[in-house]
């Protein structure tokens, strides 16, 4: 089974307990495995897509920059800089500024995500724009940090509340 197909089962603490394919992973009752959301920052405001109608759990719904899994044998960063170019065409430098375990039940497909999320910022610098890859990203859009709450479209991934509180404080934490 190639890498991108497997996800890496974790316990609560994240220690590793070994591969799992991703599809089995999001089957009901869901098992604990690594991800990773990405938010990337542009001086007052955070880029968020809008899941392709195409995927497999949560599509149509708002959520951060990027977010995935990284293979077993694959550097959680890397991974997410990869993902990050195949999903939006963009490369930019990222960190990881915290991490937590959350699962939901997708109501459309009944695919669950139980996931130990590690949260990465970034920095994207004026001039570098999203070119997304349609079979993953209906469509992106920029939101002032400014106008939050009240900006952030409906409806959002049921991740998206709490890594995004992690991404903002780590931000403000360790500024870029």
């Amino acid at each position: 089974m190639p890498e991108r197909d497997t996800v890496l089962l974790v316990d609560e603490s994240g220690r590793p307990l070994g591969p799992s394919a991703k599809l089995a992973a999001h089957e009901a009752p869901g098992r604990l495995h690594l991800a990773f959301s990405v938010f990337l920052f542009r001086g007052g405001a955070v880029l968020l897509q809008q899941r392709a109608s195409t995927k497999y759990h949560f599509p149509g719904v708002w959520a951060n920059a990027c977010c995935s899994h990284p293979g077993p044998s694959e550097e959680l960063v890397d991974s997410a800089r990869r993902r990050l170019d195949e999903e939006l065409g963009i490369e930019a430098p990222l960190r990881e500024v915290g991490r937590f375990v959350y699962r939901a039940v997708d109501p459309v497909s009944g695919m669950v995500e139980h996931e130990l999320d590690h949260v990465l910022v970034g920095e994207l610098p004026e001039g570098v724009e999203a070119a997304p890859d349609p079979d993953e990203v209906a469509c992106v859009r920029w939101v002032v940090l400014d106008e939050l709450p009240g900006a952030l479209p409906a409806p959002l991934a049921p991740w998206f509340g709490e890594a995004f509180a992690i991404a903002l404080e780590g931000r403000a934490l360790h500024p870029g």
